[in-house]
């Protein structure tokens, strides 16, 4: 017997079994696809923060997540012995006209009310050799961005789960308290159970490339993300579809992803096509994450909606979900709700 039965073992079925593990709580995970056999089997990885100002409790929540993860993963890397590819080097963002130059100025003086002395958000004439071109001479640069290698992660994390006493199977039956972390197929369950659409799926596509620029602050130009991963490779991506025919196939929209990527990063153009990488990443309606207890369904609750910020949020989603799980106490932000979707 187990005290809590976790069914998806994406980013946000794991952390929340480590948390659990955290506690007490005797878990298992059970994923027909393993670990990181979904969306959170990427290869782009981008923990990067919204904007500074406007600062309202989903920001809030974001900081200490992404905070978290400074010291979240080392321990999980020494507990599972396996690389996550977690590395908090910043991001770099051009600025390309004076507009956009006068808003990253008054969001660095947001940042040092709203993030204190945590991180930094600053504009620079010295963004670095792995930079993309700047119109006005000037980027941003932050430091409470990182990047992390979605796949490694995935099994350093699986790893250290078992190795603290979980299990993690692909088939087996429910026991105690049941957390739904099943991605899109979760959320069509919920659309269907409810009559109505709780969220959606989302196609992306992107690239791992044979280039080694290790150690770099990831960039986010023309809306792609570029990562440079501590093994030598560097992702690019990713495409954003609300409309597709075949889910995990790549096709021309990479390929063009790929053709902006070298136009932002000339020594990109000449790199290696190591993967390209599609699949399904599960967007809540309201764009945050979908948590909560199923109605009408005692001991059984929804942590879902990653979307793009699962990995970055996954520490606190698993507290949310837990406290009201494990301990009856509801800390979920109204936005953050799963029975406000319904």
């Amino acid at each position: 017997m187990v005290d809590l039965t976790i069914r998806g073992a994406g980013i946000l079925g794991l952390m929340t079994a480590w948390r659990a593990i955290a506690r007490g709580a005797t878990v298992q995970v059970i994923d027909p696809l393993g670990p990181g056999g979904g969306a959170s089997g990427g290869v782009v990885g981008a923990l990067a923060p919204h904007t500074p100002d406007g600062w309202n409790p989903k920001k809030q929540m974001q900081l200490e997540s992404l905070l978290q993860h400074r010291t979240l993963w080392p321990e999980i890397e020494e507990t599972s012995g396996l690389s996550s590819g977690y590395a908090p080097t910043g991001r770099l963002q051009p600025l390309l006209d004076d507009r956009a130059v006068e808003l990253a100025k008054g969001r660095a003086e947001a940042a040092i009310e709203t993030w204190g002395a945590a991180a930094t958000w600053s504009v620079t004439d010295t963004p670095g050799a792995f930079a993309p071109p700047s119109t006005t001479g000037l980027w941003v640069k932050d430091t409470l961005s990182a990047h992390i290698h979605p796949r490694r992660a995935c099994q350093s994390l699986a790893k250290a789960i078992e190795r603290r006493g979980g299990q993690i199977t692909k088939e087996g039956a429910d026991a105690g308290i049941n957390i739904l972390a099943t991605g899109t197929a979760g959320l069509s369950d919920l659309n269907a159970a409810f009559g109505k659409t709780v969220g959606v799926a989302v196609k992306g596509q992107a690239a791992l490339l044979d280039f080694d620029a290790s150690g770099q602050p990831q960039v986010f130009a023309d809306g792609l993300h570029i990562i440079p991963h501590l093994d030598g490779t560097t992702a690019v991506g990713s495409t954003t579809e609300r409309e597709f025919d075949a889910p995990d196939q790549t096709d021309q929209l990479l390929d063009e992803v790929l053709q902006r990527a070298a136009v932002l990063l000339p020594a990109l153009a000449d790199a290696s096509v190591l993967e390209r990488w599609a699949g399904l990443r599960p967007r809540a309606k309201s764009r945050a994450p979908v948590i909560g207890a199923w109605p009408d369904r005692p001991g059984t609750f929804v942590a879902n909606g990653g979307f793009k910020i699962g990995f970055g949020m996954a520490p606190v989603i698993a507290d949310l979900i837990l406290d009201l799980a494990l301990d009856g106490v509801d800390r979920i932000p109204e936005t953050f709700r799963l029975d406000a979707n319904l």
